[in-house]
């Protein structure tokens, strides 16, 4: 796989992408992260890349015609497009999946004020956000995204079942984990994690994620009762 980032700031790059589980899959040939500047494809000397929006207002936009070049040298027939805005669809653990089958993903921080609507209704083939707030680029967006990718290809991790653990994979929060010493602080691990059963511990584990989604995100919990309904179980 192979992920480009068109940004203002590739000198902040490959920063948390270049240690850990995505810097060793790097290393090991499973991802390309590439960095590439977005004002080397401006046209001037001062390398500007925003300008006025129509209609006025505060702030500037990104350029509509730099952008276009970018992305138009960037892209190839396999490459998904993607744009880091606070108005795109909510970048969870489906969609990182998802992205994680792709060959080429181009993905575009926004900066500024935002992207002219015709590039977006041209070009863009995704629009995600992270979250309901607003952050001064999308720099750590799409780190969080290319973190979140990669992490899912085969082979990235120790072992590829320990992706299918994880909070959100099932629609369910992550149950609590446990390990030595038996006894912290006066709390013991639960006697059911150490007697051997592996039934049980499926099933406490099962449960305990039912109630954690629950109690914390009844908005997945929701989801996930609708899913089960929908699935017939």
């Amino acid at each position: 796989m192979k992920i480009d980032i068109l940004t203002l700031f590739p000198e902040i790059y490959p920063g948390p992408l270049g240690v850990s589980i995505i810097g060793r899959a790097v290393k090991r040939g499973l991802a390309e992260i590439n960095a590439v500047n977005l004002r080397d494809y401006a046209d001037d000397r001062r390398g500007t890349v925003d300008d006025r929006p129509y209609g006025g207002g505060p702030g500037m936009l990104m350029n509509v015609e730099v952008l276009a070049k970018a992305i138009t040298a960037l892209r190839k027939p396999e490459t998904l497009v993607v744009l880091t805005s606070p108005r795109g669809r909510r970048f969870d653990q489906a969609a990182a999946r998802e992205l994680s089958g792709k060959e080429h993903l181009l993905l575009v921080c926004g900066h500024y004020e935002g992207v002219d609507q015709r590039l977006i209704d041209s070009m863009i083939d995704r629009e995600y956000s992270l979250g309901d707030f607003v952050m001064t680029s999308g720099n750590l967006a799409a780190m969080a995204m290319t973190d979140a990718i990669i992490r899912l290809l085969p082979g990235a991790l120790g072992h590829d079942e320990s992706s299918q653990d994880e909070s959100f994979t099932d629609g369910l929060l992550e149950y609590p984990q446990y390990t030595r010493p038996p006894e912290f602080r006066g709390m013991a691990v639960p006697e059911v994690l150490l007697n051997g059963d592996h039934a049980r511990i499926a099933a406490w584990r099962k449960k305990e994620a039912e109630r954690l989604t629950r109690e914390r995100r009844p908005d997945l919990w929701r989801d996930f009762l609708n899913n089960q309904k929908l699935g017939g179980k």
